[in-house]
């Protein structure tokens, strides 16, 4: 699927990610010598077994995991030992994660508009005004006065995707967020990813859901034991995989 891309921004690498490696204690080898570039207005997606290290490069992609070696460049920015860097990345990439982490006690628009005022230095007026054009957005305009207790699990979801989006980021991170969703709850939240998507949005997406792989990404990119194991557009990889060990993994998943 290809996207539009913003004319102002020409076609070029917005992440750059080379021989990143990453252990956890055990130790289990999370990321071996993985490299990827994702070009600007690009869906990645990125399959793979559990414990394959798919949303470890996701939390690596952020400064909220640290590689112990290897470089990472977003958006020309090096995530480095530089706090200035390692913020202005955070401000430029937005994540939304399996668990929808909002703050349960503030309700739906002053969830949204928060880091706004925090990080970005808007006023409560500003915030607000940008909160509800995001809410009209995800479809939710109706529930800026709820509290997320009230919300569905794909209302949450879409609430978390508007906040992450209020910060005005130039690259979005999804690590598996329909996940945690009842079936019939992940089509409005995928619906939203794909409007995303056609709007040209760069984003990287770990998911299982490989109907939303096949129709919505550019590249797929199949990991294993923390390396790359296959990459290619939709139609390459899901009719045509190269490797014993994809088609292996298709078989199984689809």
């Amino acid at each position: 699927m290809e996207h539009a891309m913003n004319e102002e921004e020409p076609e070029s690498d917005i992440i750059i990610a080379r021989n990143l490696h990453k252990t956890f204690p055990g130790p289990v080898a999370a990321l071996v010598d993985f490299s990827v570039t994702v070009r600007r207005g690009e869906v990645l997606v990125i399959v793979g077994p559990s414990g394959s290290g798919k949303s470890t490069f996701l939390r690596c992609l952020n400064g909220l995991e640290e590689v112990e070696s290897g470089s990472i460049i977003v958006d020309g920015i090096p995530l480095d030992d530089n706090q200035r860097h390692r913020l202005e990345i955070r401000r430029e990439v937005g994540m939304v994660f399996q668990s929808f982490n909002l703050f349960p006690h503030l309700d739906v628009l002053e969830n949204v508009s928060l880091a706004q005022r925090l990080v970005r230095g808007k006023s409560r007026a500003e915030a607000r005004g940008c909160s509800l054009e995001l809410l009209a957005r995800v479809g939710l305009a109706d529930k800026a006065a709820s509290y997320p207790a009230e919300l569905s699990g794909g209302q949450q979801q879409r609430v978390a995707i508007a906040r992450a989006l209020a910060m005005m980021p130039r690259v979005m991170l999804f690590d598996e967020a329909t996940s945690a969703l009842d079936p019939e709850m992940i089509g409005e939240v995928l619906d939203v990813m794909r409007q995303l998507a056609e709007e040209g949005m760069t984003m990287v997406v770990v998911t299982h859901e490989m109907g939303f792989a096949r129709e919505v990404s550019d590249r797929v990119l199949f990991m294993e034991h923390g390396r790359v194991i296959e990459e290619g557009t939709p139609g390459e990889f899901f009719n045509h995989p190269r490797r014993q060990r994809t088609r292996e993994f298709l078989r199984q998943i689809l």
